[in-house]
């Protein structure tokens, strides 16, 4: 498939001053935001203290809910909204606590995470509770199993399993009535029954973490480890490939600009830094290198033919061959993760992002960076080479 009916005549590295003018200032503009500014937001995976996500009957505010955390002592912990309807919302808070042992970091987050979800919940639960009242909406399988066993011995485990799948398929039950009906249908005499030792709370907890300081200190080593040793391999790898210390050097130049460039705009986003969004990076690195080595081949291969030609008009010429390759490549890696970005729901929207962002950085560095790179390492220690001879 050819998007140009001859090979276009662009003078890339033209704009390669430019490119790495904009290069420096948004790298820059990120780390000042990321060490004076905002910061960037480390999720459980990489902080310390507790996620708790949350769903209510009935739409409730963000204020509502900061009030009910204020009157035990953790109005600074972070609220977020999920979705539109108004009634689901993650919880993060930290409390430090001086204790270095992993077990007691541990149970001591448990304990914070149980202070939140016992503030969250409304007093007429708490009261029924009190009373020895089961909550249906905050109830595990196995106790549910037993529950309905000493209700009624018959399918218990069946029935048990229909109410769980149910809660978990609309997040929380919100009367009685919807256990009537398909797919749980829960017999009258059944439900009479569950209903005299059970109720319907007004919260459910859709899901807990917790993550101590240590842990996400080691998670954090461990994520930097990763990306910085995934940038020296492909340095080592694209060295040995193309028998030439400029092209490696050029590779993790642009690779490690990739990373920077894509932290530095994530930073801006108010988004969290998670184990997916590591993933997405060490994705973004596999990306862009995989066309930046395309472009070095083709230059290789026309060194051999146009020996006494110019290096930046070989490296424009392939830049200009391989064009329609990159164009198709990076257009449809972009349309499929827009689709994942639109439609693939909030679990993945953070990772869906950064994706998007380095798409389009791994093709703007792969035709603005690693070629001027490389030109600039033959002017540099190239003229040497030859002082010596």
């Amino acid at each position: 498939m050819e998007i140009f009916k001859k090979t276009p005549n662009i003078d890339f590295l033209k704009f390669r001053w430019f490119a790495l003018a904009l290069t420096i200032a948004i790298i820059l503009a990120g780390i000042l935001n990321m060490t004076i500014g905002h910061g960037l937001k480390m999720g459980v995976d990489f902080g310390e203290g507790t996620l708790v996500r949350v769903m209510y009957k009935e739409p409730i505010s963000v204020s509502a809910i900061r009030q009910l955390l204020d009157d035990v002592g953790l109005g600074d912990s972070i609220i977020q909204e999920s979705g539109k309807s108004g009634r689901e919302f993650q919880i993060r808070t930290v409390e430090t606590r001086t204790t270095s042992q992993t077990g007691e970091e541990i149970e001591g987050h448990q304990i914070l995470a149980n202070k939140v979800i016992s503030a969250l919940q409304s007093k007429e639960d708490q009261q029924r509770l009190a009373q020895g009242m089961i909550d249906l909406n905050n109830i595990d399988s196995r106790s549910l199993t037993a529950l309905l066993t000493e209700i009624s011995a018959e399918n218990s485990e069946e029935l048990a399993s229909r109410i769980m799948t149910y809660r978990n398929e609309h997040g929380i039950i919100v009367n009685w009535d919807e256990l009537k009906k398909e797919p749980v249908s829960l017999p009258d005499e059944i439900l009479n029954k569950l209903q005299a030792r059970a109720f319907l709370g007004q919260m459910t907890v859709l899901s807990k973490e917790t993550v101590g300081p240590q842990a996400g200190k080691e998670l954090r080593k461990k994520a930097t480890q990763a990306v910085i040793w995934s940038i020296i391999a492909m340095l080592v790898y694209i060295a040995f490939r193309f028998k030439g210390i400029e092209f490696g050097a050029a590779a993790i130049f642009t690779l490690s600009q990739d990373v920077l460039i894509c932290l530095s705009i994530y930073s801006f986003t108010n988004r969290e830094i998670n184990l997916p969004i590591i993933a997405a990076f060490l994705t973004i690195v596999g990306y862009s290198v995989n066309d930046t080595i395309v472009i070095f081949d083709r230059i290789r291969e026309l060194r051999k033919t146009m020996r006494k030609e110019p290096l930046e008009k070989i490296m424009n010429l392939s830049l200009n061959i391989n064009l329609t390759r990159t164009i198709i490549t990076a257009g449809t890696v972009f349309l499929a993760i827009l689709a994942l970005f639109l439609f693939g729901g909030k679990v993945i929207n953070d990772f869906a992002f950064i994706m998007l962002v380095g798409s389009i950085e791994g093709v703007y560095s792969t035709i603005f960076m690693s070629c001027p790179v490389v030109l600039w390492w033959n002017q540099l220690f190239g003229k040497k080479k030859k002082v010596r001879k």
